[in-house]
């Protein structure tokens, strides 16, 4: 695994990635670790498949927050990483000794990226490989769902074979039977990731193992997905009515929720600004972000979509016409 397989970091800086499927909770997660200091003094990037990134609203209080949008870093972003990695490292070289410096860097991907080649990519730059070393990977699983996507998912699977560390989200809405199964069921494909659950990012706890409780139905996936899976961006203007579209999100996913895999966006309504979040057809309670400053705010009114089977244009055209006959 990733952190036995390292040898001690030599000063060099630390690297911690925190990976997940779509909506399994990761910004979440990170956000109640940056709080805590679980990280100390760390520098974040958050990688967003989306040309519009929306987590950074999430994360703004983090201390050297960089977004990396508009495509995975296992992948088709993957240059922009190492360049943001590389002028992380020179930064720090350059800055006075006496003065307090990073000593770890956490990595937030997308929920569509594989963190094995992320791992590969660092550990091949002949410039990273001497400043960056990468300490452990952290998994996010959503109880509530993982077990459909470890059958029809093979990302999902791959994210967790690769874990150091899995981390099990609502686990509170999660049934007994399933997250036994669940639990079971990770140890199984990964036996040397240990396994912890929280809440909302405060740690909660788990049922006692049971290995005859793993599922035995999984299919062999053969790493082809059944759909491509993109992402769609849709804006509301001040014209949006907000119930109207309450309503027409309700209707989207009642009727093509298991193809839309997550929702989530920052809007203004008038109880303020709210964060909206949905996963397949369970819709999160919003929840009320602070208020930005001048300089902030600039995601308010974008609601990014993540799913596979429809077109975009298809989103845009649909929520135009239903607001604009009232609902």
């Amino acid at each position: 695994m990733t952190a036995s397989a390292e040898p001690a970091s030599e000063g060099r800086l630390r690297l911690t990635v925190v990976g997940g499927y779509l909506g399994s909770g990761k910004t979440t997660w990170l956000r109640h670790q940056l709080f805590e200091r679980a990280f100390g003094r760390a520098e974040v990037l958050v990688n967003e498949a989306a040309e519009t990134p929306v987590d950074d609203a999430l994360l703004a209080g983090a201390e050297g927050l960089r977004v990396l949008s508009g495509g995975c870093v296992c992948c088709t972003a993957r240059d922009d990483l190492i360049t943001a990695l590389r002028a992380l490292c020179d930064a720090r070289s350059q800055r006075d000794s006496r003065g307090p410096r990073a000593e770890q860097v956490v990595l937030e991907t997308s929920g569509l990226a594989d963190p094995a080649p992320i791992v590969e990519a660092i550990r091949a730059d002949p410039v990273l490989v001497y400043h960056i070393v990468v300490s452990e990977v952290v998994v996010i699983v959503d109880a509530l769902h993982a077990l459909a996507q470890l059958r029809s998912e093979p990302l999902g699977r791959q994210q967790i074979e690769t874990a150091d560390r899995l981390i099990l989200t609502k686990v509170d809405v999660a049934g007994p039977a399933d997250l036994s199964r669940l639990v079971a069921t990770l140890r199984r494909i990964n036996p040397a990731a240990p396994i912890s659950a929280a809440i909302l990012g405060t740690p909660a706890d788990l049922p006692p193992l049971d290995p005859d409780a793993a599922a035995e139905d999984l299919p062999a996936l053969d790493g082809t997905a059944a759909a491509p899976v993109f992402p769609a961006r849709l804006v509301l203007d001040e014209s949006t009515d907000w119930t109207a579209f309450a309503v027409w999100l309700s209707a989207l996913l009642h009727a093509r929720g298991d193809d839309v895999l997550r929702v989530k966006g920052v809007v203004r309504t008038p109880a303020g600004r709210l964060l909206l979040q949905a996963v397949r057809r369970v819709v999160q309670s919003p929840e009320i972000l602070p208020e930005q400053g001048p300089e902030g705010g600039r995601e308010d009114g974008t609601i990014v979509v993540i799913g596979r089977g429809y077109e975009a244009a298809d989103l845009s055209t649909s929520l135009r016409r239903f607001t604009r006959a009232g609902g």
